[in-house]
């Protein structure tokens, strides 16, 4: 055990495996005050529409800190940039847990949003760069743990710390797990030289990639209350796509560009990032909508809401690594076709549910479909960040997470506008309407990613 720990290929895997759990605590933090808003905002005075502000600021950090990483990572080495993001995220969680106030806890949540935002690209990164060839499917997958396990588990571990010891006690619980992750990064990450390449940060790029990533989720975050008509909401998307499409044309213009748009020049990084994109706005917001559907229309409780998703979110454990080992040794099109189809069965199943279908019925149908999840962001990760070079493949993961969070937006606001425009129907059939036409959604763009597999995955 001790030489493989000290060989080249251990301090690899040890480097991977302190990232991969840095970026599953990144992932549950943003989902777990889903389940604990109800205990901070009665514990800090504060109303709904207030607190709501600690998952869309978490939200809009994470978005705007991701194209800051390849700059980052060129300026220090892997190891400084993981012991900058573990101390942030660690003072971060601190605030929180000692936080007197909201505006205190806001602050808390801006820190560990901004570490959480860099361990995204960073742990892409390190299996495309660091694992031998063949073992980067493999390393995508066990990565995919924490872009999947983690944030379905997040609402469950909430409800259960607030209703047994209070809010405050995840934080405590974070610290002590980071604190360890600092100890072990200290132990077993080997130190790096400085990378030697050019770098410089240009300011108009990244203030338009604010304007432009926090137009979009703030639009699309607003417009799941709102409504798209609402002034606020179509004025941010508008801001927001404009800065956009101004921020790639400036990466094109530039000698150091913030992202290196030379990505696109790869058709497998064009498709992935398309499916990708997809599938992401296909089952993010499934987590919001199926525990309404639970709750507001069958009358069910938030636990028997949560057991709906215990099903996949314990198989997705497994079937991520499965499915990046089986990329590696057969490919990654009958990987990405099969989990494609399971993805597509069990999303278009569930645009057929009504209040009178059973919950351990939904509860397979949502079985199916996050086997179908899990089963398709390893592979599609690695196989899309396969032709690039060593010097953008950062660049490629840093686009890839800063997209899919607006798709994922996207995704929800669609699928609760849906719901809330039937919902105030005096009809119960046009009520369960709005539920089904928002799985409908839901379900389209899980046919979209089985398409995209079928067509364009070689």
């Amino acid at each position: 055990m001790a030489s493989l720990i000290k060989s080249e290929r251990g301090r690899v895997y040890a480097l991977f495996a302190i990232v991969v759990f840095a970026c599953a605590f990144g992932s549950l933090t943003q989902t777990v005050m889903n389940a604990m808003l109800g205990g901070v905002e009665a514990d800090l005075g504060v109303d709904s529409s207030l607190g709501q502000w600690l998952t869309t600021v978490y939200m809009l950090v994470l978005g705007i800190t991701v194209p800051l990483v390849t700059f980052l990572s060129l300026k220090m080495s892997t190891r400084t940039l993981l012991f900058m993001v573990l101390g942030v995220f660690f003072v971060g969680s601190l605030v929180a847990f000692v936080a007197p106030n909201f505006p205190v806890l806001v602050l808390a949540r801006v820190m560990q949003a901004f570490a959480a935002g860099i361990t995204l690209p960073l742990v892409q990164s390190i299996a495309m760069m660091r694992f031998p060839k063949g073992q980067n499917g493999t390393a995508m997958g066990i990565a995919g743990i924490a872009m999947g396990f983690a944030p379905n588990i997040g609402p469950t571990i909430g409800g259960a710390l607030v209703d047994s010891w209070g809010w405050r006690s995840f934080f405590l619980i974070l610290m002590a797990a980071l604190a360890v992750l600092f100890v072990l990064a200290l132990l077993f990450v080997e130190r790096e030289e400085v990378p030697e390449r050019k770098a410089s940060l240009d300011v108009i790029s990244f203030a338009l990639s604010t304007l432009g990533l926090g137009g979009l989720l703030l639009g699309f975050s607003n417009a799941s209350s709102a409504g798209f008509a609402d002034p606020s909401v179509w004025t941010a998307l508008l801001i927001g796509a404009a800065c956009l499409v101004l921020f790639v044309g400036r990466q094109n213009r530039i000698a150091h560009p913030l992202i290196n748009m030379s990505i696109f020049g790869s058709k497998r990084f064009r498709v992935s990032f398309v499916v990708q994109n997809c599938l992401f706005g296909s089952f993010m917001g499934i987590t919001l909508i199926v525990p309404l559907y639970v709750q507001g229309l069958c009358g069910g409780s938030a636990l028997e809401a949560g057991l709906v998703f215990i099903p996949a979110t314990i198989l997705a454990i497994v079937f991520n690594p499965l499915a990046g080992i089986l990329a590696d040794r057969i490919g990654p099109r009958p990987v990405t076709i099969a989990a494609g189809a399971l993805l597509t069965i069990g999303a278009v199943s569930m645009a057929f549910i009504d209040e009178r279908t059973p919950l351990w019925l939904v509860a397979i149908m949502q079985t199916i479909r996050g086997i179908g999840v899990s089963s398709l962001i390893g592979p599609l990760n690695s196989w899309g960040l396969s032709e690039l070079s060593h010097q953008v493949i950062m660049d490629g993961s840093a686009f890839f997470a800063c997209i899919r969070q607006a798709c994922a937006s996207f995704g929800t606001a669609l699928m609760v506008f849906a719901i809330t425009a039937f919902g105030a129907a005096a009809s119960g059939e046009a009520v369960a309407f709005g539920y089904q036409l928002a799985f409908g959604l839901s379900a389209l763009l899980s046919f979209a990613v089985l398409v995209g597999a079928v067509w364009k995955v070689r």
